[in-house]
C-alpha cells in the first residue's frame, strides 16, 4: 500500500476531523458523541508530491467491557501494524489523561515513527500548552487545529520526512472496485472479514454495528480488487439519528464510486422491499450487480428450495431478472469464492468492448427473424450495430424510424444481447439513431 499514516487516540479528541483535512473531504463521519467511529477507515492524500494513505481509527479505551470498544482496540493495533508514521493524537484543552498514558505504553512498544498531535489549538496563545505532553515520552509535538488547519502544514512537512518513497497517486486505480451492500446485519462484514482472513470489519448481532465504510485491498487465489463494507441501508424513515444519516451518505458514496455491488441478502428475512430498492439504486447508478442470500445454512431445504428461492426473486426482479444470485453461508463457508468470482466476471463484463463485426454477426439475424413492428405501414429497417465509447456497455443500432422502436422491442435487442454475450448483472444502453 506504500506510505500509510494511521490517526489514532483516545475517544473525541478529533481524529476523524483531522482524517478529513488530510483526504480533502468530509469523509467520515464527525459527531460531538463519542465513539462514533467504529471500523478504521482509509483514504488518500498528499502533501508536495508525497502521496499516501491516510487510516482513521476508532478511540483506544483500555479494559472496557464495551463489546464495540474491546472491538475498536482490535483495529487500532492493526492500523499501528500497517502504518508507516503515526499520528497519536491529544487533547490540548482537557490536558494528558490516564487513557493517553496508557496509550502512549501501546505505542511505545510498536518502534514506528511516532507524532504528538496536540489537537484543538485554536489560537496561538494556546501552543505553549503543547509543552506537556512531553511527558507521554515522544520527541515530536505539533499543536494544531484540525478544525480550522492551523498547524496542519508544519505537521504535513514532518509526515512526509518520515516517508521512505514518494508513492504514487492512486496505486489501486487499474483494479475492480466491488462494494458490499445490504440492510443492517445481512453478514456484510463478514463477508470482508472472511475474504481479508482478519477482524477488519466490526461484527456482532447488533444490526448498524458498521457506520463508515471500510476500504480493503483483496489480493488472493489469484484475485485483486478493491472491498469496501459499508453500513447497512435503512429506509429514511428508520433513520434515528445524525450517525445513521451520514452512515446512509457514506454507503450511497460508496456505491456510486463501485463497479460491481454485492447486495447481500438474509435468508432468513427473505427478499424484502428494502432489498429491492437497494437493487436498484445500484442498477440506476450503472453498477454491475450481484445478489448474494446469505445465512443459506438457516432455511429448511427440499429439493427444489434454492430453485423455487431464485424463481421468486427474479419475477420481483423484473427488468433487471438478467442479475446473478448466489446462495451462501458466510458462517459455513459454502460459495463464497463463488460469489467473487462471478463479481469479477460481471466486472469483467461491464467493460467489455465487443467488436463491431461479431455485434452484426449474432444481431442482424436475430432483428430479421423479429423486425421492429411497421410505422404507418412502413417497415423499420435496422441496418447496422456498434457499441458506443462509455463506461458501461452501450450500444447504437442505426435503422430508418428511430423515434417509433418502443420498449418492448428495445428489451427484445438488450435480452439478445445478453444471450450472445453474457452481460448478466451488467446494465446495458441501447439507443436508436437515425441512419
Amino acid at each position: 500500500m506504500g506510505n500509510i499514516v494511521a490517526i489514532v487516540g483516545r475517544p473525541n479528541v478529533g481524529k476523524s476531523t483531522l482524517y478529513n483535512r488530510l483526504v480533502g473531504e468530509r469523509d467520515a463521519i464527525m459527531d460531538d458523541q463519542s465513539g462514533v467511529t467504529r471500523d478504521n477507515h482509509y483514504g488518500r492524500a498528499e502533501w508536495q508530491g508525497n502521496f499516501f494513505a491516510v487510516i482513521d481509527t476508532g478511540g483506544y479505551v483500555k479494559g472496557s467491557e464495551d463489546v464495540f470498544e474491546e472491538a475498536i482496540r482490535d483495529k487500532v493495533e492493526v492500523a499501528i501494524e500497517e502504518a508507516s508514521v503515526i499520528l497519536f493524537m491529544v487533547d490540548i484543552k482537557t490536558g494528558v489523561t490516564g487513557l493517553d498514558q496508557d496509550f502512549a505504553n501501546v505505542l511505545r512498544k510498536s518502534e514506528k515513527p511516532v507524532i504528538v498531535v496536540a489537537n484543538k489549538t485554536d489560537m496561538h496563545d494556546k501552543i505553549y500548552l503543547a509543552a506537556e505532553f512531553h511527558s507521554l515520552g515522544f520527541k515530536e509535538i505539533f499543536p494544531v487545529s484540525s478544525e480550522n488547519g492551523l498547524g496542519t502544514g508544519d505537521l504535513l512537512e514532518e509526515i512526509v520526512k518520515h516517508f521512505e518513497t514518494e508513492g504514487v497517486e492512486d496505486p489501486y486505480a487499474h483494479l475492480p472496485k466491488i462494494a458490499i451492500l445490504g440492510r443492517p446485519n445481512a453478514g456484510k462484514s463478514s463477508l470482508l472479514n472472511f475474504l481479508t482472513g482478519s477482524e477488519r470489519s466490526i461484527v456482532t448481532d447488533i444490526p448498524g454495528t458498521t457506520r463508515d465504510a471500510v476500504f480493503t485491498h483483496y489480493n488472493a487465489y489469484g484475485k485483486e480488487f478493491i472491498l469496501t463494507d459499508t453500513a447497512g441501508l435503512r429506509r429514511k424513515s428508520r433513520l434515528k439519528d445524525n450517525i445513521e444519516f451520514y452512515s446512509n451518505l457514506r454507503t450511497i458514496k460508496a456505491m456510486e464510486d463501485a463497479d460491481v455491488c454485492i447486495v447481500m441478502i438474509d435468508a432468513g428475512r427473505g427478499f424484502e422491499a428494502q432489498d429491492m430498492n437497494i437493487v436498484a439504486l445500484a442498477q440506476n447508478h450503472k453498477k454491475g450487480v450481484v445478489i448474494l442470500v446469505n445465512k443459506w445454512d438457516l432455511i429448511q431445504k427440499e429439493t427444489n428450495t434454492a430453485r423455487d428461492w431464485e424463481r421468486e426473486i427474479r419475477a420481483r426482479l423484473s427488468g433487471m431478472a438478467h442479475i446473478p444470485i448466489v446462495f451462501t453461508s458466510i458462517t459455513e463457508k459454502v460459495r463464497i469464492m463463488k460469489a467473487i468470482e462471478i463479481a469479477i466476471q460481471v466486472y469483467e463484463d461491464r467493460a467489455s468492448k465487443i467488436p463491431t463485426s461479431k455485434l452484426n454477426e449474432k444481431l442482424l439475424p436475430e432483428i430479421e427473424r423479429n423486425p421492429p413492428p411497421s410505422y404507418r405501414d412502413k417497415h423499420i429497417k435496422i441496418k447496422y450495430i456498434t457499441q458506443l465509447s462509455a463506461k458501461t456497455p452501450a450500444f447504437a443500432l442505426f435503422c430508418n424510424f428511430p423515434n417509433h422502436i418502443k420498449d418492448p422491442y428495445k428489451r427484445f435487442i438488450e435480452n439478445k444481447l445478453r444471450h450472445h454475450f453474457g452481460l448478466n448483472g451488467v446494465p446495458v444502453s441501447i439507443i436508436f439513431k437515425k441512419k
